[in-house]
């Protein structure tokens, strides 16, 4: 897992319209990060509509919000559009970002040991390092909680 002061690892990924996303994109402003688990699940939804909901508020700090899941393009569109999600979702189908990261995971489902994403937010400032890890997160509120820390950079 990263920490807080260190260097935020750069990724490549597209997003739910096949645009490439890169660290490098977001380069001199702060950058949100959430890596969530599954689009369409109540809690990811959750966690994306109140980013999305606080969106405006982020640009006006000059903060982006991205969240990253292993889902693929086409899911992340179809999640988007039933749910009016506004924040730009990366797709890391191979889990490259999420290695990167350090917020992957084993877990049991079913009797069966299977990896996936802890859920994590991480607030990257405007040099690339990153200010704040959240790992664990509580979707319900987490939003206005990142936000306040925003504002605080």
């Amino acid at each position: 897992m990263l920490n807080n002061g260190d260097r935020a690892p750069d990724f490549e990924l597209p997003d739910a319209d096949m645009t490439i996303a890169k660290l490098a994109d977001y380069q001199g402003k702060p950058l949100v990060l959430f890596f969530y688990l599954r689009d369409d699940t109540p809690g990811c939804t959750t966690e994306a509509i109140e980013f999305s909901d606080l969106e405006h508020d982020f640009l006006r700090l000059n903060c982006t919000v991205v969240g990253i899941s292993r889902d693929d393009c086409i899911r992340h569109g179809a999640f988007r559009d039933k749910h009016g999600i506004t924040v730009r979702l990366l797709a890391d189908k191979d889990g490259i970002a999420c290695r990167d990261y350090g917020v992957l995971v084993n877990r049991e489902v079913d009797g069966v040991m299977r990896e996936g994403v802890n859920r994590t937010t991480f607030i990257i400032n405007g040099q690339g390092d990153i200010a704040h890890v959240l790992p664990g997160v509580t979707p319900k509120g987490h939003a206005a909680e990142v936000f306040k820390l925003v504002k605080e950079l």
